[in-house]
């Protein structure tokens, strides 16, 4: 796959901006959250979903245990993972060589969505004043139908020029640096955020008693590796592990 087609180009866009602009409600804050889900449409959209979602669970890594005080994110997920997995597709870079491409497409989009903040304060005057006439036509003009409108406005034509006219050129540009210096240290810079990611979900774990779950799931994988297990059947042995820390725990506590 050398290049990415207009329909391509526009079904992914359009995925980013519906996200970034919650139009699905509350449900698209998880689907901003996470790149999951966006590299699975990404898969889906480019033909390819088992490398789309090689290279976004190396992108995960760094979002495990962001937050996002007041909806703002140092870097937005949904659209850092909607340009670097096709860069990384198209250039044929390592997971860990497209997190180092995702880490600034996020910081961009994370300015792109504290200026729709910005507009979006002018919509409150707007707002304020179809409420106090209860007028509730205008409130959800203003409410709903306005703020999707500045998030079409503002994220799709960005990320539609960026994959139609961007992506190629920058895995052009990558392709031609290939087994050199730059794939080093975006591999090593990749593998640090990756890193940084995992040490933050600790963090937010807190509890110190409870990291030993994290220890324990990850040296499973190590461990079981070679037995090819999927991760289906990790969730079963999570599940099970979990409900049988849940008796015992409580068995203390009635002690």
């Amino acid at each position: 796959m050398g290049e990415i087609s207009v329909t391509q180009a526009a079904l992914i866009a359009l995925w980013v901006t519906v996200v970034q602009a919650r139009a699905l409600g509350y449900s698209t804050l998880m689907l901003r959250f996470s790149p999951m889900m966006t590299g699975l449409v990404v898969g889906i959209v480019l033909g390819n979903v088992p490398l789309a979602m090689t290279i976004t669970a190396a992108i995960q890594l760094i979002y495990m245990g962001m937050i996002a005080p007041g909806g703002a994110m140092p870097s937005e997920p949904a659209v850092a993972t909607a340009i670097a997995v096709p860069v990384a597709m198209l250039a044929g870079l390592a997971p860990t060589e497209a997190i180092a491409v995702a880490v600034p497409v996020g910081l961009l989009g994370s300015y792109i969505y504290s200026f729709r903040f910005f507009i979006n304060s002018f919509i409150v005057r707007l707002m304020d004043k179809y409420a106090a006439e209860t007028n509730d036509k205008g409130l959800t003009f203003a409410i709903i139908i306005l703020p999707i409108a500045v998030s079409m406005v503002l994220f799709f034509p960005l990320l539609f020029v960026g994959l139609y006219a961007g992506a190629p050129v920058i895995a052009s540009f990558l392709s031609q640096l290939s087994g050199g210096t730059v794939f080093h240290v975006l591999g090593a810079v990749g593998g640090g955020l990756a890193a940084l990611g995992i040490a933050l979900i600790m963090k937010v774990i807190g509890k110190t008693q409870f990291i030993v779950f994290f220890l324990l799931a990850y040296f499973m994988a190590v461990s079981f590796k070679s037995l090819g297990i999927n991760t289906v059947t990790y969730a079963i042995f999570g599940g099970i592990i979990a409900y049988l820390y849940t008796i015992f725990a409580n068995e203390n506590v009635e002690r």
